[in-house]
């Protein structure tokens, strides 16, 4: 629900909002953990996240390790924030702080009777699923790189040489930008790269408008930074992502419900000299609080992917290091 809804039904309700932490635990294999709510609570039968609600006075990360050591009994050894969710439920008004628990101690156990699961977000198999949860799930299904196509630096045979490597060892999300081509170039290479991306079953973004992104036959649309800040509403028929650099940015993103956004630049890049980097703590302090996940672009590598998660980011974009020569 989009915060300005939720507002109005929270003030018809009288205005109280329970804030609730809620953890996505992740195996290695990608698996995350739902829980069953337990007969006598509201949506009994329901599956979710496994969380609770903030005492007063209490972080969301200290009630999320509270909460999942009280109804499952483990101890959480690493905690990630994520991505914040509101919903008006009949009984209740919540905002959910989500975390991805990736790192715990100890064994699981339903200490409230409830029982859980092992699912893979592609492909969930127990109902009913919290209606809290949905945006949560279509999120998880992100994959943890974005690549942004550089045919411009290398040729674009070259380019597409590595962009088939790339894609038969698991990119699956591809922004096609390529801003120094002329518009039929750009064009005619986005064509190419559908076409290799379909053979992998990965999405294509376009680098422009949704008119064109739609007339070409991608999944999706990638706006700049000035085309989010005129944007009324946002296309539904396509994936949705957004560049930010500053936290108005990603707020902006949240409130037009954006599929995800992009936030840089984290560290120095070469193309973008003349920019300052947001550093993590930086990137952290603008990410926080976010409705839609948020992936860290600038200077980064692979292996930043754990420590972009680490601070708040859903993974990395990458431009060159997303396309690694033979």
């Amino acid at each position: 629900m989009k915060r300005d809804a939720a507002a109005s039904a929270a003030a018809a309700d009288g205005g109280h909002l329970v804030k609730v932490a809620a953890g996505v635990i992740e195996r290695a294999d990608g698996h995350v953990l739902l829980a069953q709510r337990p007969a006598g609570k509201a949506y009994e039968g329901y599956w979710e996240f496994p969380g609770g609600k903030l005492e007063p006075g209490e972080s969301a990360e200290a009630a999320l390790a509270r909460e999942l050591h009280e109804e499952l009994g483990i101890t959480v050894r690493d905690a990630s924030p994520w991505l914040v969710q509101e919903f008006v439920y009949p009984h209740a008004h919540v905002e959910l702080d989500f975390f991805r628990v990736r790192q715990w101690e100890g064994e699981f156990v339903g200490h409230d009777g409830q029982a859980f699961t092992w699912q893979d977000p592609s492909a969930i198999d127990v109902t009913p699923l919290l209606p809290a949860n949905a945006r949560v799930m279509a999120a998880l299904r992100l994959p943890p790189i974005y690549a942004i196509t550089c045919a411009e630096d290398c040729g674009e045979a070259v380019f597409l040489e590595r962009a088939e490597r790339a894609l038969a060892t698991g990119v699956r999300l591809v922004q096609v930008r390529e801003r120094t081509w002329d518009e039929v170039r750009r064009r005619a290479f986005a064509v190419r790269m559908i076409a290799l991306a379909d053979r992998f079953g990965a999405r294509v973004l376009w680098n422009g408008s949704a008119t064109d992104a739609r007339s070409l036959g991608c999944a999706g649309v990638h706006w700049t930074a000035a085309a989010l800040a005129v944007a009324a509403t946002r296309p539904h028929d396509l994936v949705v992502a957004a560049a930010c650099h500053t936290r108005a940015d990603v707020l902006r993103a949240s409130q037009l419900g954006v599929d995800f956004a992009v936030l840089a630049p984290v560290l120095a890049t070469p193309t973008h000299p003349g920019a300052t980097a947001l550093g993590w703590d930086g990137f952290a302090s603008s990410a926080r609080g976010s409705h839609v996940p948020v992936y860290a672009l600038g200077g980064l590598e692979r292996d930043d992917i754990d420590v972009a998660i680490r601070h708040g980011a859903h993974g990395v974009a990458m431009r060159r290091h997303a396309w690694p020569p033979a």
